[in-house]
């Protein structure tokens, strides 16, 4: 088994808080998180990044501009326990490549129920610093990379 191919989105708003997204059907503690998902196939990270945040969020491009990236995969494994439907089980964990991107839409066109199946039933920006106590703590070490790396974009 191997990494599945993916990417992730830091977005920042005017204030300099990030976009976190509860995920759909969870009602743990640390299910939120930001937009993420996997690189089809002909796609480039940049490409599929944009999509994922389209779908996920209703964030259209024209929304968004990219301010960073991290220019390494950042990998981490999923619990064995997690391990359960047909897509997680090809794969040990998520190969990911992060962007950061500021938002300079209006919330209002946030919206969740782009797709059929629905990735978050509720979202919020918060303070960069907040983001590892939210999120499932396999994914923290991950969180914590990226926090550090983007930590420039959170300060207006």
């Amino acid at each position: 088994m191997s990494y599945r191919p993916a990417v992730g989105a830091a977005i920042f708003n005017k204030d300099g808080h990030i976009w976190l997204g509860k995920r759909y059907g969870q009602n743990d503690l640390f299910n939120w998180q930001m937009p993420q998902g996997g690189i089809d196939k002909g796609e480039t990270p940049e490409f599929a990044v944009k999509r994922e945040i389209y779908e996920e969020t209703g964030i259209s491009k024209n929304s968004i501009i990219k301010i960073g990236e991290i220019d390494e995969w950042l990998y981490y494994n999923i619990p064995f326990r997690l391990q359960k439907n047909d897509i997680v089980s090809r794969w040990i964990g998520q190969k990911q490549r992060w962007f950061a991107f500021r938002f300079h839409g209006e919330d209002k066109e946030i919206n969740l129920k782009i797709q059929d199946e629905q990735e978050f039933s509720e979202w919020k920006w918060v303070p960069l610093s907040e983001i590892e106590s939210k999120v499932i703590p396999f994914k923290r070490a991950t969180y914590n990379r990226i926090a550090k790396d983007f930590m420039r974009y959170s300060k207006i």
